[in-house]
Order: structure tokens, then C-alpha cells, then sequence
């Protein structure tokens, strides 16, 4: 037993990141920071407004709604991630002694599942677990298209960054599995083309016309209606967001810059320890058998990044946006593997040193956060 984890520590390290989960996962249950509860009390009773998808739908069901619920949703939410996650995995590259240490860089990363367990009851989860979907799906006809342009709507109604956030990672995904596969007609290009600006015209809807109509008061008290416990007033500190303007959105996050980008230093080395695999993908994006693709796949992972960077500058949830973006790479890699190859891009090595090390570190950091690194 102890040889065999000599020659192959990845599962040790696969054991650890279950075990950091589950630490994750009692530390955020037992002395919470800060618990997303207000956005399943939103709902659309004053007309449409945005970030109250999720709200209307619980509205459906409960009248009152405790705070445990935040968990449960989101809780079930992160356990369908990580078997989509799973299932996706195995289909692409199959679980081996040779692929496990991909595996430990994806699922084990801090940007990925441990730090969606960090955020629970946050958004970002969803379009991740949209993007895993469509990589799983049949891609072969439009429904997979106007699939995409479903969930990219769900995704807007459940916060309109999802634009930014998850939104350019699905065309992506839409473009790899359909576009590229199955080829480009009139039929599939103009659908594709209203898709995405039905997309857009619902996210520019609910940034500039879906601002609450009524006096903030007004609202918390029909907030306050909603709850189990209407005296954790607490939990409505963050009522201001249905209210605050694009323009002071960004002004507060450039007046915090100087202090949130002291994160930085610490985000280049995540990434830098996540090297074993930005190198793996690169040799996929190098061993793409069309020209064309690899233009197009390079051009998207450009993009992606600079929908990130506008989002840097709007809004300050920096370590939130920086694992979203390095999850949008794992989901993306996943799709290009997918495409033809002229020949098979080498794996993480299994017994090197530093790779080993790497994957260590990787996995003893328990998240990313969600403003400031950890």
C-alpha cells in the first residue's frame, strides 16, 4: 500500500482534496461570513427586476423562507457539478494511474470545487454547471444551439454578469462542438446569430430597466414578508445592489483597486502552480490537426480573458472572478480535446518532482475566496 502510493502519490492527494471539501464545507456551515440569502427572497412581485430568477422560482414552492435553504439549494447544485464534472472527465480522457494527475489539477484545484463549497449560495456555480451540460450533450443539431441560448438566458435572469462570467465560455463551447464539428450553414449561423442577440438584449434589460421600482424601505419590508426569521435583518445589508447604479458599481471598485490588487501577486503564483496543466492544454491547442481551429480556439480563450478583465473593472469579487475565469479554461480544454488532432498531446507527468509538488500545494490550499485571496 505505502509502496504503491510512493510510485503514484495522486491518489493520496485526490483523498486530501475530498477530506479539504469537507472541512470547506463545515467551516462555511458553522461560522458563516456572510450567507446569500437575500437573493431567494427577490422575486418578480414588483415587475421585472434583475437577480430575482432564483427567487421567483422558490417563490413557487415557499412562502417563508428559511436560511438553511441557501444551503440545500446550493448544496445540491455543487453535488450535480462535481458528477457532471466526473461523468465529463471519464468520457474525455477516462480514469487511469496516467490521467489522475489531470484530474487532481482540475478537481482538485482551489479555483474549482473547493472554492464553489467556499461560495455556496453565490451564482457563479450555475454556469459552470450550464457549460458541463452542453460538453456533455449531443451537439450534432440545432436544439444544442438553442439549448446553449436557453441556458444563457436562465443565466442572465440569474445575474445579468453571467454575460461576462459564464456566457462567453458557452459560445465557445457552442462553436467547438457544433460550429467547428458539423460545419457552418445560413440555417445554423443566422439562428446562432438571433440567439445571441436575444441574449444580449435581455442582459442590457436587466442592467439598465431592472432596478427595483420602489423606495429601498418599501422593499426590505416586502423582503422581510418572505422570511422564516424576519428579525435576521442582517441578512438584508446587501439590499443596496437592486438599487445601485452601473456607474457606482465601478467607481467603488476602482476606489478599491489599490487595496484588492495587492491580490495579485498572490494570483500569479496560483496560476503559476497550476503550470502542469496550462502547459498540457497548450500542447492540445499545438497538436489541433486544422490551422483554423487552433486560430479560433486562441482567439476565444483571448476573448473569454477580456470579458474577465471588464468584469475586473466593474465589479471587485476579484478572487471570485479569477477562479470562474480558470474554471471557463478547465471547461474549455475539455472542448478542444474533443476536436481532431494530428497526433496525442503527452499527459501531466506522473512522477516528476515538481509536477508532485505542485499538485501538493494545490491541494492543501483550501479556496481562493471571493474579494481578497483565501
Amino acid at each position: 500500500m505505502l509502496a504503491d502510493l510512493r510510485q503514484n502519490p495522486w491518489r493520496l492527494l485526490l483523498a486530501i482534496n475530498a477530506a479539504v471539501i469537507v472541512g470547506v464545507f463545515i467551516h462555511k456551515v458553522k461560522l458563516p461570513p456572510y450567507v446569500p440569502y437575500i437573493h431567494l427572497l427577490v422575486d418578480y412581485h414588483f415587475g421585472f427586476i434583475k437577480r430575482a430568477l432564483v427567487g421567483a422560482i422558490v417563490a413557487l414552492f415557499t412562502d417563508k423562507v428559511p436560511v438553511w435553504l441557501v444551503f440545500a439549494i446550493s448544496g445540491a447544485a455543487w453535488l450535480v457539478t462535481l458528477a457532471l464534472f466526473v461523468r465529463l472527465f471519464q468520457k474525455t480522457f477516462g480514469f487511469t494511474a496516467k490521467t489522475l494527475p489531470l484530474f487532481v489539477f482540475m478537481a482538485g484545484s482551489p479555483y474549482f470545487l473547493k472554492n464553489f463549497m467556499h461560495t455556496l449560495g453565490h451564482f457563479d456555480i450555475y454556469g459552470c454547471l450550464a457549460a458541463l451540460v452542453l460538453l456533455l450533450m449531443p451537439a450534432g443539431s440545432l436544439l444544442f444551439v438553442a439549448t446553449a441560448a436557453l441556458f444563457s438566458i436562465i443565466l442572465v435572469l440569474i445575474h445579468h454578469i453571467h454575460l461576462l462570467m459564464y456566457v462567453p465560455t458557452i459560445i465557445t463551447i457552442v462553436v467547438i462542438r457544433h460550429y467547428l464539428t458539423y460545419g457552418i450553414t445560413r440555417t445554423n449561423v443566422a439562428f446562432g446569430l438571433a440567439a445571441l442577440a436575444c441574449v444580449s438584449a435581455l442582459f442590457f434589460a436587466a442592467q439598465f430597466l431592472g432596478t427595483m421600482p420602489i423606495p429601498q424601505a418599501d422593499f426590505i419590508a416586502y423582503l422581510k414578508t418572505r422570511m422564516a426569521d424576519p428579525s435576521r435583518e442582517d441578512l438584508l445589508q446587501f439590499a443596496y445592489i437592486w438599487y445601485q447604479p452601473l456607474a457606482k458599481e465601478i467607481s467603488d471598485t476602482w476606489a478599491w483597486l489599490p487595496h484588492n490588487s495587492l491580490g495579485i501577486p498572490v494570483f500569479a503564483l496560483l496560476l503559476w502552480l497550476h503550470t502542469p496543466l496550462w502547459r498540457y492544454f497548450a500542447g492540445l491547442i499545438r497538436a489541433l490537426a486544422s490551422e483554423l481551429h487552433r486560430r479560433l480556439v486562441i482567439a476565444a480563450l483571448i476573448g473569454v480573458s477580456l470579458a474577465y478583465l471588464v468584469m475586473f473593472a466593474m465589479v471587485f469579487d476579484y478572487s471570485r472572478w479569477m477562479s470562474s475565469w480558470a474554471v471557463c479554461m478547465f471547461l474549455i480544454l475539455h472542448a478542444v480535446k474533443m476536436l481532431p488532432a494530428k497526433h496525442e498531446t503527452p499527459l501531466i507527468p506522473e512522477e516528476d518532482k515538481k509536477t508532485n509538488l505542485f499538485g501538493l500545494v494545490i491541494t492543501l490550499i483550501p479556496r481562493v475566496g471571493i474579494v481578497r485571496p483565501f
